[in-house]
């Protein structure tokens, strides 16, 4: 055992021995938690493990403290030590992506995007209203200004990709803030491929004129051109928004360069930090100097008091994304992604846009297995490997059943796993989605979510995994 690993089972034995103390409850769900992960192939996209400098960074003081506002410009007192780790994590949020500028307080992916949001409105129209009135800001603005500015505010047009192509919920989805806020027309991609159409997001854009174009996924397998994505938006005088959320990993690590690379195209960025970019659960912004000051507004704008523990394991996230073994990471991300869609597709499987070259691969089991998602996605659980149901494009069986299955390789790429191993993950999971059958409802209808597991599968499966996993532990050396 390395002196780390000692320290750290040291530390995380004697943490849980104080939580043992006043709840066992929750000191067991922990130590269960490590146990399930340890013994699952977790190929769930959006998720990874974090360093244990990371997570041992979250268990401290700094989450006692109070610190709305920003650095130098806090509503309470006392806020040094929290303007300390905030300068720290956006000086290396800067660095790592090459940005003017970078906000770490949001809490989460979708309060980055809604700082992102509201910084394009304050900045594309309250502003500008603001100087046409005279005023310096709201408070000066009569009732009636107020209530014309607000109706402007919710006339503003946004387009993002559409969930079934891959969007995310926050991208003007009907049910989310986002599409409440805006009047939201959604991008597909082209039926054939699966792939984006830019020339015809080039002439929707103009035919629909929006105030906000939204690049980004959750479920794209391919690479975008924010190039050119760029040229649209500027065709339309439109800000170009991305969500990198899930692919921030594969840009800090050099993976995306040159025109895959949002932030040199961007007016704004938001991201989470614990996908592919392996930091605790959290957000931040990017952004140009055009954005800065209306994005560093996030709290009180749509932010209460910042995580300061979380911001601090930010920081030494970024600081460990900002090293060549990143980078070699990274590069083994996009690498095992493609193993495992090759391996895949050798056996069969239908992959929406016939492959990856990201860190994702979406499976469409109903055309491969006669399965939907939910049923696949249960299934698989069932034999230890762990996915999520996810819409596939212009998908008949709505967002909740699904037809398709989304996998990635950031989380097993952390635990050693090369091209060899996720080939063979891929035969097991075709082995187990083979032997997996729909079972009809009791109205006589094809089932949505019942099926049946042949005998023996899942013993079979998890047994097998059991020997990928034990030859690239998790988190090696750490006994608790």
């Amino acid at each position: 055992m390395s002196d780390l690993a000692a320290t750290a089972s040291s530390a995380y034995a004697q943490a849980l021995s104080v939580i043992e103390s006043v709840e066992p409850r929750i000191s067991g769900a922990i130590r269960s938690e490590l146990d399930d992960q340890r013994a699952s192939l977790k190929l769930i996209a959006s998720e990874n493990y974090a360093s244990l400098a990371t997570l041992l960074t979250m268990g401290n003081w700094l989450s006692d403290k109070y610190a709305e506002g920003t650095i130098g410009h806090r509503f309470y007192a006392g806020c040094q030590n929290i303007d300390t780790v905030e300068s720290v994590a956006a000086e290396h949020a800067r660095e790592l992506f090459g940005s003017e500028y970078a906000y770490v307080q949001p809490h989460s992916g979708i309060d980055a995007n809604l700082v992102a949001y509201w910084a394009i409105l304050n900045t594309r129209i309250e502003s500008p209203t603001l100087a046409r009135l005279g005023a310096k800001n709201v408070n000066d603005l009569s009732h009636s200004d107020w209530e014309a500015l607000r109706r402007e505010f919710n006339s503003q047009r946004v387009m993002g990709m559409s969930l079934d192509a891959g969007g995310h919920l926050t991208h003007g989805f009907r049910h989310n803030i986002s599409g409440k806020m805006f009047e939201q027309l959604s991008y597909g991609t082209d039926p054939e491929t699966g792939l984006i159409d830019y020339d015809q997001l080039l002439a929707t854009a103009r035919e629909f004129k929006p105030l906000v174009i939204v690049a980004g996924y959750s479920a794209y397998p391919r690479r975008v051109n924010f190039a050119r994505m760029r040229e649209i938006a500027d065709a339309v005088g439109a800000t170009l928004f991305v969500d990198m959320a899930h692919f921030a990993g594969l840009v800090a690590g050099k993976v995306f360069t040159g025109e895959e690379n949002p932030v040199p195209y961007a007016d704004i960025v938001a991201s989470t930090t614990h996908k592919s970019l392996r930091g605790p659960r959290g957000g931040f912004v990017l952004a140009t100097k055009e954005y800065s000051d209306a994005v560093d507004k996030g709290c009180p704008m749509v932010l209460g008091g910042p995580l300061s523990h979380v911001m601090a394991a930010k920081a030494v996230a970024f600081a460990e994304a900002r090293t060549p073994d990143f980078q070699a990471y990274a590069q083994k991300v996009a690498d095992n992604a493609h193993a495992l869609a090759e391996g895949l597709m050798k056996r069969g499987v239908k992959l929406v846009t016939d492959g990856t070259d990201n860190h994702l691969v979406l499976l469409d089991v109903t055309t491969s297995f006669g399965l939907t998602g939910r049923q696949a996605e249960s299934a698989l659980l069932d034999s230890g490997v762990v996915t999520n149901r996810n819409s596939i494009p212009r998908d008949p069986n709505g967002a909740w059943y699904t037809s398709g299955v989304r996998i990635g390789t950031p989380a097993l790429t952390s635990r050693g796993f090369g091209a060899d191993e996720f080939d063979r993950v891929a035969e097991l999971m075709v082995d187990v989605l083979k032997q997996t059958t729909p079972v009809t409802a009791s109205n006589g209808q094809p089932g949505k979510a019942k099926y049946s597991l042949a005998d023996g599968v899942a013993d079979r499966t998890k047994a097998s995994a059991a020997e990928l996993l034990d030859a690239n532990p998790l988190y090696p050396g750490l006994e608790l």
